[in-house]
């Protein structure tokens, strides 16, 4: 029996253990900065608490369950004839049982009693049993934990709200999701486009507006079906941003359509840096300006 509880106690510390390794693990995955020791613990101290409290239940389940085991054995050793605590070794506690006890403060079965109240419902009568002391520790100590977690997140420097903490993972996210965005050059859109200047570049759009492009503005962005791009009108604004924008979304109801489909976003910001170039050229046979005069704005 006792090789049976020492193991059992064992393999629950370990759960126990492991379970506020796990949160740990899980808490330190998502934390942006290096965590306090003093925020570690006050995270994670309901995890290290209700195991405390699950361990004392424990206890409690295993105690009650030797008590039984001893009144049925001293009364089968009682039917029998049988000295009862010769055979049972009652005389000598261990260490561990006086600490069970001590903490637990449970009225043996044999005794109850004395400690049974004079009420009772339906054949039930109530157990006047103490507070165990483990169960008081803790609930004490839940106090002293609150009182220290209260003042060191709310009235210190030291610890931010709840509030304060939302703000700051808030702020964190808005720089790592721009950072990402400005590495990802496929998720540019008509907000964070720039215009182009490389050659290289320039020469990728080039490829794209004759494939795709002079059928309808000319090889010198002249115009024909659509507009000129050598003049400085624009039907639907002028500047990398609108142009961008235009090109993606297309004008349907003006025949063009819109190439998000079939480009991608760097794509189309190399070809409208590209068709920009051609502003203010005024080729040969330009077609009539069209739209609204474009004064540069900085982008």
């Amino acid at each position: 029996m006792k090789n049976k509880f020492i193991k059992t106690s064992l393999s629950l510390c370990l759960v126990l253990l492991a379970t506020a390794l796990f949160a740990n693990d899980a808490s330190a995955g998502q934390a942006v900065a290096q965590v306090s020791f003093m925020d570690w613990a006050l995270e994670n101290i309901v995890f290290i608490l209700g195991g405390f409290i699950i361990f004392g239940a424990f206890l409690g389940v295993i105690r009650l369950n030797s008590q039984l085991l001893e009144l049925q054995k001293i009364k089968l050793l009682e039917e029998h004839g049988i000295e009862t605590m010769e055979k049972l070794n009652l005389t000598e506690e261990s260490f561990w049982s006086r600490f069970v006890k001590e903490q637990t403060k449970a009225v043996a079965i044999e005794n109850e009693e004395d400690v049974m109240l004079d009420h009772e419902y339906d054949g039930i009568r109530e157990l006047d049993n103490i507070l165990p002391p483990w169960w008081v520790s803790l609930f004490n100590i839940t106090i002293v934990i609150g009182v220290i977690y209260f003042a060191y997140y709310h009235m210190t420097d030291y610890g931010q709200s709840s509030a304060e903490e939302w703000e700051t993972e808030m702020a964190e996210a808005k720089v790592a999701v721009k950072a990402y965005i400005d590495s990802q050059p496929d998720a540019i859109d008509e907000n964070s486009v720039v215009l182009l200047e490389d050659p290289a570049d320039l020469a990728a759009g080039k490829k794209i507006y004759t494939t795709n492009c002079t059928v309808c503005h000319g090889a010198a962005g002249e115009g024909g079906v659509g507009p000129n791009f050598g003049d400085r009108y624009w039907l639907h604004g002028g500047g990398i941003k609108n142009v961008f924008k235009t090109v993606k979304y297309g004008v349907p109801e003006k025949g063009m359509i819109a190439w998000k489909a079939s480009l991608k976003a760097s794509d189309m910001q190399k070809v409208a840096s590209y068709l920009l170039t051609f502003e203010g050229t005024n080729p040969e046979n330009g077609k009539e300006p069209e739209g609204e005069l474009w004064e540069p704005t900085e982008e």
